[in-house]
């Protein structure tokens, strides 16, 4: 039997040997899938949700905070523009140290995982590998997150508000289990597809920061009464971009108002100020066209050791 090679100039082109295979690719490092940037990939679909729920609680405390004045934000010109631009210096700061705090954590869990060659890791994942007990983690957080609410309306209903309000570890036994009814079986449904996935970690990271809204809400209210109760402002109302500015008033003439006495400019709206009165302890809104603010200054002014505004009403 003989066989007949093609024609040198034949389209087809004899195959002499079988084609190399191709190099099989390396299976996807799933060090860098699982590891640090996986890490931090999840943080932030926590993060996220969680600073636009504690932003948005974050205007409920300013509502606390001037009714404890007597008026609303409006009143005192707070609208949301102004609330964001004040609350840059709130955010700002959050953002860097919660960065700050973020990679350090992710520094020792990386740390962590290399003393012990691997078997952090490996725990983690195989945690992360039974639906049941990361929905029930999850339930517990969810549930705890109520804590601060509790906090909240516990704090408004004492009899003294300006009391501080303990939480006992009854009530985190509650809201722990709270969390597990609520939530335990919407969680593990939720963990059979990855958009389910995504949708617990936006849902945890808003109960979240609802929690922390509510009791960073009620600090801001203990904040203002010690305002409206001493004249002084404390570090948290300046974090939170409440401004405490005192000026001497005057009439349109020049005149000296109310015998020279230092009062709070709480903001001004409608072409009238709000303004406090610490001696008195009342708060009244003065037309700004027929009012002058002289000496104006943005701490308080200098008082007697033990001072407590409403000496003057007494």
């Amino acid at each position: 039997m003989t066989f007949q090679p093609y024609a040198p100039d034949s389209s087809r082109q004899e195959i002499d040997e079988l084609p190399a295979p191709a190099e099989a690719r390396p299976p996807e490092d799933d060090e860098d899938k699982e590891g640090v940037l996986d890490l931090l990939e999840k943080v932030g679909a926590v993060v996220v949700p969680l600073g636009v729920t504690l932003y948005a609680l974050l205007y409920i405390g300013y509502q606390g905070m001037f009714a404890v004045f007597g008026i609303t934000p409006e009143q005192a010109g707070i609208d949301q523009s102004v609330l964001l631009g004040r609350l840059l210096g709130t955010l700002l700061p959050l953002m860097i140290f919660g960065g700050i705090i973020v990679g350090v954590l992710v520094t020792l869990a990386w740390l962590l995982n290399l003393i012990t060659r691997g078997w952090i890791g490996r725990m983690v994942q195989g945690i992360r590998r039974q639906p049941w007990i990361v929905a029930a983690l999850a339930a517990i957080w969810a549930g705890g997150s109520y804590l601060g609410y509790l906090y909240f309306m516990t704090a408004l209903d004492a009899a003294d508000s300006a009391e501080g309000v303990t939480v006992e570890v009854g009530d985190v036994l509650i809201a722990g289990g709270i969390g597990i009814l609520a939530y335990l079986v919407p969680f593990r449904l939720l963990r059979r597809k990855a958009i389910g996935r995504a949708g617990m970690k936006v849902l945890v990271g808003a109960l979240t920061g609802i929690g922390l809204g509510y009791i960073l809400t009620l600090q801001m209210m203990y904040g203002a009464i010690s305002v409206l109760e001493k004249g002084e402002s404390t570090a948290l109302m300046d974090a939170v971009g409440f401004q405490t500015q005192w000026a001497k008033l005057q009439d349109s003439g020049g005149k000296p108002l109310y015998d020279s006495r230092w009062m709070m400019v709480l903001g001004e709206h409608e072409g009238g100020y709000a303004i406090y009165d610490c001696d008195k302890g009342q708060t009244f809104r003065k037309f700004s066209e027929s009012t002058i603010l002289s000496e104006v200054q943005m701490w308080s002014p200098e008082r007697e050791k033990g001072f407590e505004c409403g000496t003057l009403a007494k």
